[in-house]
């Protein structure tokens, strides 16, 4: 009999199924199909780390690692966290999991008990609801909108909060909006946090280094809530290393031992070579990532102005990550003849179908009134899809 498990039937499909579909189909059409959902740089790993990871190779780096990673590995990461966080930890606070996806799946796991809350702002990452879910916990989601720059209030935060309370999950920089918090905006969560020593703050600082003008802040910074706070990172985004899957949490020892526990029984070490070459890239100057930084800006500034010039677009200004999550609510029960919009999966699609671009749906990430557009393209293809879905959402009547 066919079965699946009712955990894994709870899971919602991908949202972005439909729309890589119908991409697929375009293209084998031989229709010029650009695709602006894709959530990683479209920057090379730099060579300086590809020759690690091929130095690895030829020093026999092929044979299990620790569980929580190498030791030269979790020295790296927390000479990083004291490097550019200006925080303490030690090498045993440290696990290193298959990418920081697999790092929140950890925590999660070790931390939620059936009927536990999580509260996590919304729009979130599309995973976090789901790893929730999978645990058994209940989701406690805060809306916000562009007006607000899409980060919730200490107001919101603390309604929030209840008996079941065991976890706040968030990100800053935000995937998929771009908004970062400010250090007087985290020390207001920290002073709430501080009422309520039974949540686990749970910190995801994957875009740490993709930030615009300003400085990257960690909620793990403030000391009354250290021991409950974890942060999460790795090397995907800042150094254009998303295939080499390497994540990492520095947490409460007890939270670090429980993790440590569980991924012994799941996946052991990550991969050897991954390792090696992550050693080298956390190490290493930032020169490589602020050249990609700087055209990410530049790409930004132009998806905005591009956006700005449509009407009925709504959008904030992102100050990190490589996301513009534009409000197109304006244009529900519009119609171009054919079809009527009446949410953004109707506008994700219709923009894939007549504007031949791909873009990613709001709605899966709490968010039904907006869609993704990542800026990790060409400018030249940032410049053609624009004008495309520009020209397309002027047939909207």
């Amino acid at each position: 009999m066919e079965r699946v498990s009712d955990r894994v039937a709870c899971l919602s499909e991908s949202a972005t199924l439909a729309v890589a579909q119908k991409s697929r189909e375009l293209k084998e059409k031989g229709i010029d199909v650009i695709s602006l959902g894709v959530g990683e740089p479209d920057f090379n790993t730099p060579d300086f780390i590809k020759e690690a990871a091929k130095k690895a190779i030829d020093d026999n780096y092929s044979t299990y690692s620790p569980v929580p990673g190498y030791p030269s590995l979790l020295k790296a990461i927390v000479d990083k966290l004291k490097r550019d966080n200006d925080l303490d930890y030690t090498t045993n606070q440290v696990i290193v999991s298959n990418g920081a996806k697999h790092s929140i799946a950890n925590l999660l796991q070790a931390l939620i008990n059936k009927g536990d809350e999580v509260i996590i702002p919304a729009p979130y990452w599309v995973t976090y609801i789901e790893l929730v879910k999978l645990n058994e916990g209940v989701n406690v989601i805060i809306p916000t909108t562009v007006d607000s720059d899409f980060k919730i209030t200490p107001a919101q935060l603390e309604a929030a909060i209840t008996p079941k309370t065991r976890a706040f999950l968030f990100s800053s920089p935000s995937n998929p909006t771009g908004s970062v918090y400010t250090k007087a905006e985290l020390k207001a969560f920290a002073d709430i946090f501080a009422k309520h020593p039974n949540i686990i703050v749970i910190s995801d600082e994957i875009y740490e280094h993709i930030v615009y003008g300003i400085k990257h802040e960690s909620i793990a910074q403030f000391p009354e809530i250290k021991d409950r706070v974890v942060v999460v990172n790795g090397v995907s985004k800042a150094f254009a290393m998303t295939g080499y899957r390497i994540g990492y949490i520095a947490a409460p020892l007890w939270l670090a031992k429980a993790c440590n526990k569980l991924q012994g029984q799941y996946t052991s070490g990550p991969c050897s070579v991954s390792q090696i070459a992550s050693v080298t890239a956390l190490n290493a100057p930032l020169d490589t990532v602020k050249a990609m930084v700087e055209q990410f800006e530049k790409r930004r500034n132009l998806v905005l102005s591009m956006l700005a010039e449509i009407p009925g677009v709504k959008t904030s200004k992102p100050d990190g990550a490589f996301y513009v999550f534009p409000d197109i609510s304006s244009f529900f029960g519009k119609s171009d003849g054919t079809l009527t919009i009446n949410n953004a999966d109707d506008m994700g699609l219709f923009i894939l179908s007549n504007a031949f671009t791909g873009v990613v749906s709001g709605e899966a990430f709490g968010a039904p009134e907006c869609i993704r557009i990542s800026y990790a393209a060409s400018e030249a293809d940032l410049i053609k899809s624009l004008t495309r879905i520009k020209d397309t959402l002027a047939t909207l009547k």
